[in-house]
């Protein structure tokens, strides 16, 4: 059996972003809390005329205009969000059409929180592996415009994005080791949004404590996995891996569940004394930390916020990491998680637009942030001075049909 994984990838995020010292003073708080308590510099703002399914055929449309992949290649199309705009019609249909893609293609969208884009990478990497491809490829997406309510605890860890994914038999850019992931799942209310709400709910500590949980749970399944049932390696997870990559709801998330890994994994190892918080901290320095840096920039994307990491460590990091084993965990709230492994592949250290759409992003006053998200719903204002995507959102008509986004 050949290696699967991502082929390539592309990034996509709104070009408005907002200081978080700025929300701070305005909001009466210390910067600190979320500069150093939360992580984070700045969260991605989506102007009106950008939702989840324009962000996603963003990220996806360049990497068909750079010859990356051909359009009759893509059989099976995947978007996971939590964001949808249509209870019944998926986000990914919209996308099918606004990409061109063939019509012989099978496209759904996947919904389990920040969780639905591994599950969507999952999908895709087992049906290649399985040969029902017939060696065509997949184009998984992880879309989402994270909002809470203005003022609210959750509003400082609010973003937006995606992540375009083409997953074949040649995994330039990473290769999963689809025989084993560790996976775990439980019904809880950390974290819900109803269907009459655009702003989602959270218990914030509490969510914290289920992410934990859950990643203690999808390790020791990951670990039996990998052993037939011994969750005893004889390895440390630092000596197996020197790349660790997490959902990030918020950057400083990630240096918590890293702790937490190794606390897991020496008490599995039954050791006589726990890792000491200098030896947790310099793992973390040297193995999570240079892949954060787009989250510290654009906030929480929920589906997409590990595959920002991962877009992160190709396009920065890449050439020095290829061959490197690398961990990768997901949550999702409500909930459900996955612990996974990949190789970075060959052709890592090229772009994926991180850079260079951080770069052209413009800064928002909290005002004009407030001004935004207190506007109609159905907006159809047109995309402001320098967008950069090749669609937009144009409103819906009588019906409640929506108008196709229209090139930018």
């Amino acid at each position: 059996m050949r290696d699967v994984g991502i082929e390539s990838l592309n990034v996509y995020m709104p070009m408005y972003s907002l200081s978080l010292a700025e929300l701070a003073k305005a909001r009466g708080v210390d910067p600190q809390k979320y500069r150093l308590g939360l992580g984070l510099e700045a969260m991605a703002i989506a102007p009106p005329c950008e939702d989840a399914v324009t962000l996603a055929a963003n990220a996806a449309a360049p990497l068909f205009e750079r010859g990356l992949v051909e359009r009759d290649e893509i059989a099976l199309l995947l978007v996971a969000t939590e964001s949808a705009v249509d209870h019944a019609k998926p986000v990914s249909i919209f996308v099918h059409e606004l990409l061109r893609a063939h019509p012989a293609c099978r496209t759904y969208e996947l919904k389990h929180a920040c969780y639905g884009g591994t599950a969507a990478l999952m999908t895709a990497t087992q049906w290649i592996a399985s040969g029902a491809s017939r060696g065509r490829k997949a184009l998984v997406i992880a879309t989402d415009i994270a909002r809470y309510d203005i003022g609210s605890a959750g509003e400082p860890t609010q973003g937006a994005g995606a992540v375009a994914m083409v997953v074949s038999d040649v995994p330039q850019q990473i290769a999963i080791d689809f025989r084993r992931s560790g996976s775990f799942a439980e019904g809880v209310f950390d974290f819900w949004r109803p269907l009459d709400r655009r702003e989602a709910l959270v218990d914030g500590q509490y969510s914290v404590d289920c992410y934990l949980r859950a990643l203690d749970g999808a390790y020791q399944d990951f670990e039996r996995a990998g052993r037939n049932g011994d969750l005893k390696s004889p390895l440390p997870i630092t000596d197996r891996f020197g790349v660790f990559l997490y959902h990030v709801p918020f950057p400083k998330m990630a240096w918590k569940a890293h702790r937490r890994l190794l606390e897991i994994d020496w008490r599995l190892r039954d050791e006589e004394e726990p890792p000491e918080e200098c030896f947790a901290q310099g793992s973390f320095e040297n193995s999570v930390s240079p892949y954060l840096a787009a989250c510290r920039a654009v906030g929480n994307s929920y589906t997409a916020s590990l595959y920002f990491c991962l877009a992160t460590l190709l396009e920065s990091h890449g050439e020095r990491l290829r061959g490197e084993q690398a961990a990768l965990f997901s949550y999702g709230s409500g909930c459900c998680a996955e612990f996974f492994n990949g190789v970075v592949g060959p052709g890592a250290g090229v772009e994926t637009g991180v850079q260079r759409l951080l770069a052209q992003r413009r800064p928002i006053s909290v005002a004009e942030y407030e001004a935004m998200r207190t506007g109609a719903e159905d907006d159809k204002s047109a995309p402001p001075d320098g967008f950069q995507g090749r669609f937009h959102y144009a409103g819906t008509e009588r019906d409640r049909r929506r108008y196709l986004p229209v090139s930018g």
